[in-house]
C-alpha cells in the first residue's frame, strides 16, 4: 500500500498526542454542556473515533454525509446524502471533519446546519490546509494540524475511496496526481 506514498506526513504517535489535546480543550470548553459531536462521513470517521473516545464530558454522536471530491480535485458541486438524524434546534453542535481544504464543502454544511437552529456550532478538524480556502468564514476552532498545500491520505482521508484504513497521514506521490 506504502507505494502511492510520498512520505509520511504525520505519523501514529503525533496523531494520538495531538488528538489528545484537542479532546482535552473541547472537554474544558464543553464540561458543562452536552455538545453533538457531528462526524462528517467517511473521511472523519477515523478522527471523530479517537477524538471522542479521549474526551471526558458527556456528547452525543450524530452523522452527516457531504461530498465535493472526485480523486484528488473538487468537483465545486456539494452533494449531502446523510443529514443529521436528531433535532439540533438549542443544542451545541460540534462539527468534526477530517480535512478543510477548499472549504466549499463545509461552507455548505454550515449553511445547512444554521438553518437548524443549534444554540451554538463549532468546528474541529483534524487537518486544515488554509493554502487552498475557496470561502472565508471557515474558520475551525479545534484543529490538530495545519498542513501544506499537498494531497494527503490515510487516517480516514482516502484517494478514490482507498487507502483511509493507513495508521499515518501520508503524502501522496505526484505521479498519481490526475
Amino acid at each position: 500500500m506504502q507505494e502511492v506514498i510520498k512520505k509520511v506526513l504525520i505519523n501514529e504517535e503525533q496523531l494520538d498526542k495531538r488528538i489528545k489535546e484537542v479532546a482535552k480543550e473541547i472537554s474544558n470548553d464543553y464540561k458543562d454542556k452536552t455538545p453533538v459531536m457531528l462526524c462528517l462521513l467517511k473521511g472523519s470517521v477515523s478522527y471523530f473515533t479517537r477524538l471522542c473516545e479521549n474526551m471526558d464530558i458527556k456528547l452525543v454522536y450524530d452523522f452527516m454525509k457531504a461530498s465535493s471530491y472526485h480523486g484528488t480535485e473538487s468537483t465545486g458541486e456539494v452533494k449531502v446524502t446523510v443529514s443529521p438524524s436528531m433535532d439540533l434546534k438549542d443544542k451545541h453542535v460540534i462539527v468534526v471533519e477530517d480535512i478543510i481544504d477548499t472549504g466549499l464543502t463545509l461552507s455548505n454544511v454550515m449553511k445547512i446546519l444554521q438553518s437548524y437552529e443549534p444554540a451554538s456550532i463549532e468546528i474541529t478538524t483534524l487537518l486544515d490546509k488554509p493554502a487552498r480556502r475557496l470561502t472565508d468564514g471557515i474558520n475551525p476552532k479545534y484543529v490538530g494540524f495545519v498542513i501544506p498545500d499537498e494531497f494527503v491520505l490515510g487516517f480516514g482521508l482516502d484517494w478514490d475511496e482507498e487507502y483511509r484504513n493507513l495508521p499515518y497521514v501520508g503524502v501522496l506521490k505526484d505521479e498519481y496526481y490526475k
